[in-house]
């Protein structure tokens, strides 16, 4: 009778990261302060970048994007984690939950795509530049970036979509702070072969598609930049590519170690840390990595403080 109507419950416990009260206090402190900054940051990023017509150009719009995309994923996950330190029902239920991870996996597929996008953008600017403006022209930006949102939205769907084949039965207490597929996987009585595969198929070839065209766009650049004979070129071009380089090293890290790797029991000791870094950490890093190494990006920020220094003034 316990596995019958665990079978048919359409709702979870979200466990969390723990069950001490006075540590829930601290721990709700630390992720509300950690998500303000990374909503502040990162939609300060945007509003700066579509404000400032001087940045209205591929790599920007590109991170734009970018910066949108990790609010949202931090929107998607950060307020019911919030809401679960204080509250006693933590409850969640099926549907919230495959909308969670749609809305994660839409943003972190996203990003995926955009950050191969900002990579192949630096290799024209910086291998052939001369055909910058033609190589990377408005149509094209705006053709990539639809193409990022396309095959984010499809790759998410279709995860969501096997996610309703499965039935549970083992346990409704998910051992995270949000509905992952892999804690999901585990509580199914419905042998989740299928979805892993599916999962290792796609987020694989998302991964290995985006991460080639990166590594094969900073190849080129660096072997272009030690063919500079200018010292000052080859600093110039080496720091604006470094926060770019940085930031990709980072997410991809975190999602190759969770999504690629043959998922095993050990992994479970693993699943939170790791998640914390790549919903957590990256969103609230990116504006800080792009902003306070972007002259372009300081500049423009102090037009617009000056703009609305002087409009008060008057």
């Amino acid at each position: 009778m316990t596995e019958e109507n665990h079978s048919v419950t359409n709702e979870f416990i979200l466990i969390g990261f723990t069950n001490e009260p006075e540590l829930k206090t601290i721990l709700f402190v630390v992720f509300f302060v950690i998500y303000m900054i990374t909503m502040v940051g990162n939609l300060s990023l945007v509003a700066l970048i579509y404000m400032d017509h001087r940045l209205h150009t591929p790599m920007y719009i590109f991170l734009g994007n970018l910066a949108l995309m990790d609010s949202f994923c931090s929107c998607a996950i950060t307020p019911k984690m919030l809401k679960n330190f204080l509250s006693k029902d933590r409850m969640i239920s099926f549907y919230e939950c495959t909308a969670q991870f749609y809305f994660f996996c839409l943003a972190e597929t996203a990003d995926c795509f955009l950050l191969a996008s900002m990579a192949y953008d630096r290799y024209v600017a910086i291998c052939s530049p001369l055909q910058y403006h033609t190589r990377m022209s408005k149509k094209l930006c705006i053709q990539m970036t639809s193409g990022a949102y396309i095959g984010a939205n499809m790759h998410s769907l279709i995860h969501v979509g096997f996610l309703f084949r499965l039935k549970f039965c083992r346990s409704y207490h998910i051992n995270h702070f949000f509905c992952d597929v892999f804690p999901l996987y585990r509580l199914s009585c419905v042998d989740p072969y299928i979805n892993e595969l599916m999962l290792h198929i796609f987020s694989g070839s998302v991964q290995s598609f985006t991460i080639t065209i990166v590594i094969v766009s900073y190849l080129y650049i660096l072997f272009t930049i030690f063919k500079m004979k200018s010292k000052e070129g080859r600093g110039k071009a080496l720091s604006t590519c470094a926060s770019h380089f940085l930031s990709v090293s980072i997410f991809y890290g975190s999602l190759l170690f969770v999504y690629v790797q043959p998922s095993s029991d050990k992994e479970k000791e693993n699943d939170i840390p790791v998640a914390v870094f790549y919903t957590q950490v990256i969103p609230l890093l990116n504006p800080f990595i792009y902003s306070l190494r972007n002259k372009e990006v300081i500049n423009a920020l102090k037009r617009i403080v000056k703009n609305k220094s002087q409009n008060i003034l008057k």
